[in-house]
């Protein structure tokens, strides 16, 4: 569906796909303006969409697939905006990422092709979340020392990520500005607009969508190092021994 909406093979590179149900959310970097301003006609105008559900019920071997489609550039909902296209690149290019793609896309992509040539194979392998398998780590050698221990510098796993969001309370803002120092996806003015999107929410959903964030950027380089690092930088050292499980019967603070 993408060659066909920006008129390339090579018009448009997937960087990140993430699943968080009921959502499939599709990091996408076009190669050059005319491939964007393609694409944004083809969503315009619904091909996009038609491109989609033909290829879904080709591969799921089904008549009907339900489908709502949503198109945002940072925390910029496109849809409102289609009709001004020159305002929409703008947008689009505020936030061009400067990161390759993940190792997990090439993965996907190999499973795809098995599957659209049989649509009976078990995808295996395919993760559908931004988290590594619990428990997983980095090869040993990738360790680092908090509080004279040495711990593995796993990547940040669904637990912590809930933990971070429930304990971090107001200093979520602080944080984030500690990661952004590594993380283009969190400049300014990327975390006071997180800040006011959710506002309604509370601080527990300001606090995750920043880690989200932060993951869905970096990958699997949004290790737990970084976020101790980033709590301890904040005067966050109790929630920094509950994510290494150094006291998990003690309430963080």
């Amino acid at each position: 569906s993408l060659p066909d909406s920006t008129g390339s093979a090579n018009g448009v590179d997937m960087l990140k796909v993430h699943c968080s149900h009921p959502h499939l959310i599709v990091q996408l970097r076009f190669c050059k303006r005319e491939n964007c301003c393609r694409f944004l006609r083809s969503y315009r105008e619904g091909a996009l969409q038609k491109s989609l559900q033909g290829h879904l019920q080709l591969s799921l071997d089904t008549t009907t697939v339900p489908l709502k489609v949503e198109l945002k550039a940072g925390s910029e909902h496109l849809d409102r905006m289609l009709k001004d296209e020159d305002h929409c690149l703008e947008c689009i290019y505020r936030e061009k990422p400067d990161r390759l793609p993940d190792e997990e896309i090439t993965e996907l992509e190999e499973c795809l092709k098995s599957l659209s040539t049989n649509n009976n194979v078990a995808v295996k392998g395919c993760s559908s979340l931004p988290y590594p398998p619990q428990g997983s780590s980095l090869p040993p050698q990738h360790t680092f020392i908090f509080q004279g221990q040495q711990f593995d510098n796993r990547t940040i796993t669904l637990d912590d990520h809930q933990k971070f969001a429930k304990s971090v309370s107001k200093k979520w803002k602080q944080v984030g500005r500690s990661l952004q120092k590594s993380c283009r996806a969190l400049r300014d003015p990327v975390i006071d607009n997180l800040a006011l999107e959710y506002d309604r929410e509370g601080l527990y959903e300001q606090a995750y969508q920043m880690l989200l964030r932060f993951i869905q950027s970096e990958g699997k380089k949004a290790t737990i190092a970084r976020l101790i690092k980033a709590l301890e930088e904040n005067g966050l050292v109790s929630l920094a021994e509950e994510l290494l499980g150094l006291h998990s019967n003690e309430d963080c603070s």
